[in-house]
């Protein structure tokens, strides 16, 4: 004869549905077994009845799971987040001129506002290598330049006549970003 009742439900919908399963003892001293198996993992329980007070709720949390919902929620927090603040659009210029290969992380466009340099790449780049960025000296001499990555664009805190964004080993994709006034000194920073 069963001296138990028991069963399952479920609550929420969607990526907040749960599962419950439901165990009701109708006498102290019964002892019985659980097996769950969900999709990550099996339980097996031991479950015994008392005349006391006996624990009314036993769940699982996957901390993997949580720290990975956390992080995508931040990459989207930081993928939205505005390349710039207070950008003026009359003061933006766009005279620079793109040449060489043509990789798929070639360049859209690079602009500056007197005095950072934003050079704007395709979806692309977020999956594949990111090429590092060269600034090319009046005499041709090439240097690694610090830049931070926001979204698609690079941001360099200076303005430059001429730089490189180079990737590769046997055969190196070049890609040359140029400043067609690069002779007006009013807007050259060194």
């Amino acid at each position: 004869m069963d001296h138990s009742e028991g069963g399952s439900s479920t609550s929420g919908s969607g990526d907040t549905k749960r599962t419950h399963v439901l165990a009701k003892p109708f006498t102290a001293g019964l002892a019985t077994s659980v097996v769950i198996t969900t999709d990550r993992r099996t339980y097996h329980l031991a479950l015994t009845s008392t005349s006391r007070t006996a624990m009314s709720a036993l769940s699982w949390t996957y901390p993997q799971d949580q720290l990975i919902a956390l992080k995508a929620a931040a990459e989207q927090t930081r993928a939205a987040a505005p390349v710039a603040a207070g950008l003026q659009v009359d003061q933006l210029h766009f005279d620079y001129m793109i040449s060489g290969d043509q990789p798929a992380w070639r360049p859209l466009r690079a602009f500056d506002d007197g005095r950072q340099t934003f050079i704007e790449f395709p979806a692309s780049l977020s999956v594949g290598e990111a090429p590092p960025l060269f600034i090319v000296d009046a005499k041709g001499t090439a240097s690694l330049v610090n830049y931070r990555v926001q979204g698609r664009y690079y941001v360099v805190d200076r303005l430059f006549d001429a730089a490189e964004l180079r990737l590769g080993f046997k055969h190196q994709d070049v890609v040359r970003i140029s400043r067609a006034g690069a002779s007006d000194k009013s807007r050259r920073q060194s």
